[in-house]
């Protein structure tokens, strides 16, 4: 079980439990619960890295405590 936090630049920030095989999509479910947004309008970002929908959390090689960003679209 991981446990990531994501982080907007307005200071909303999110803890998500979540599988390493669960996908992108499936953590942006999540995160969409917690804040109240649709999934559809999030995006994830680490660095300059986009997260597509359909990849594996360990396919992106993120891990237990791991911080990613949030942006909304």
């Amino acid at each position: 079980m991981l446990e990531i936090t994501c982080n907007d630049r307005f200071g909303k920030k999110v803890r998500v439990k979540c599988n390493p095989d669960d996908t992108i999509g499936d953590l942006k479910k999540l995160i969409a619960a917690q804040t109240g947004t649709r999934y559809d309008k999030i995006v994830l970002k680490k660095w300059y890295t986009i997260f597509k929908d359909n990849i594996k959390l360990s396919d992106y090689e993120i891990h237990d405590g791991m911080n990613l960003e949030l942006y909304y679209q």
